[in-house]
């Protein structure tokens, strides 16, 4: 399952720093607009302590934790949705996302500029909103133009009911507010929705990029985003990229806690980063484990059990015959699979089981 979040923000915010700590690759991070031209793409590896107990148990031959990729979308600027500065093409890259982290600047610091020569990251992330808005607006209209007919004639139901939903996300942006902030019920609905790939429905989480002493804390412009999006469908994380800089360069684990520590913080920027954008794509993780490999896999919450088990083979799903399931805790407490058969913890599942987070799975299936 190979998904995407892009992070997005105006130049000089924090992006390529933060995208370096996420990742291995090696980012321009410069001081000047557009230091990154072609998104740069890291796969990150998903950090989860439940994968880390399940090897302790079992001592495996490997360890597969699961991963997401993170792409560093060059900056935008006033005027992207009309093609300013490099705004097709940063366009263009993000529609092929399927989240958004919105990095904010809201630290203060003379010797790196801003694009609009002052701090302030409500006005920043309106300026990249609208021109999201905007491009959305011309794609509703365009679809608009082409089912009017059909949707007026009263023949075609499906057409009837899509334009409806144009008019109201058409409402919904020359108001200013972003497609996300609408609420769509309707399972076909959604999958109508869908097709039309907006860019402001994309689930997003705006990161506030804060100087060291702010880490643990927040600040002022912090609690301005916040309260700037409290109506807003979306998440909210406090990062100082520049001191996940300093972090990634310590080697000893011991010395990266203590730092943490130092700052007041139970886990680093960057990890928290990584499992707040796990969950921003509305994915789970369930394991498979044993003396040949523990392993995670990434599911979309709500997956049933047969298409659960197609993400490792689509032979698990096409003869899926029923799950044996055993919940985390269990298998931890009992420390092993033999102990939890032996005292009926594992379940067995067919093909209309929801898997949870954290299920061990093993499926059985004949093809």
């Amino acid at each position: 399952m190979s998904l995407q979040c892009g992070i997005v923000g105006l130049p000089n915010v924090g992006k390529s720093t933060l995208f370096n700590c996420l990742s291995n690759a090696r980012a321009q991070a410069a001081n000047f607009p557009f230091c990154t031209i072609e998104p740069n793409v890291g796969v990150i590896t998903v950090p989860d302590e439940r994968l880390a107990r399940l090897a302790e148990i079992d001592k495996p031959k490997r360890v597969i934790p699961t991963t997401i990729e993170i792409v560093d979308i060059a900056g935008l600027v006033k005027g992207a949705s009309r093609g300013e500065g490099l705004g097709n093409k940063f366009l263009a890259n993000i529609r092929n996302t399927d989240a958004i982290i919105h990095v904010l600047r809201c630290f203060e610091n003379d010797n790196i500029t801003h694009v609009d020569g002052s701090i302030d990251p409500v006005r920043d992330r309106d300026v990249i909103d609208t021109e999201l808005q905007l491009k959305d607006l011309e794609t509703i209209e365009n679809r608009m133009a082409k089912v009017q007919k059909q949707a007026q004639s009263g023949g075609d139901k499906a057409a009837k009911r899509l334009y409806e939903l144009l008019v109201q996300y058409k409402s919904a942006l020359e108001q200013g507010r972003s497609a996300r902030t609408v609420t769509i019920d309707n399972r076909e609905d959604k999958k109508l929705v869908d097709e039309l790939c907006l860019l402001t429905d994309k689930p997003v989480l705006y990161l506030c990029n804060v100087d060291e002493a702010s880490a643990a804390t927040g600040n002022r412009h912090v609690e301005a985003v916040r309260e700037a999006i409290r109506d807003e469908n979306a998440g909210l994380l406090v990062v100082a990229a520049a001191v996940e800089a300093e972090i990634a360069e310590l080697e000893e684990y011991d010395e990266r806690q203590m730092f943490l520590k130092e700052l007041g913080l139970e886990e680093s920027g960057v990890s928290a980063l990584i499992k707040a954008a796990y969950g921003l794509l509305d994915l789970e993780t369930y394991f498979t484990t044993g003396p040949d490999e523990s392993r995670a896999w990434t599911y979309t919450r709500g997956t049933k059990a047969p298409q659960a088990a197609g993400i490792i083979h689509t032979d698990f799903e096409r003869g899926f015959i029923r799950a044996e399931v055993i919940k985390y805790a269990d298998y931890v407490a009992l420390g092993s699979e033999k102990a939890c058969r032996e005292a009926g913890r594992i379940a067995i599942e067919g093909k209309e089981y929801t898997v949870c987070d954290g299920d061990i799975m093993h499926f059985l299936f004949n093809v």
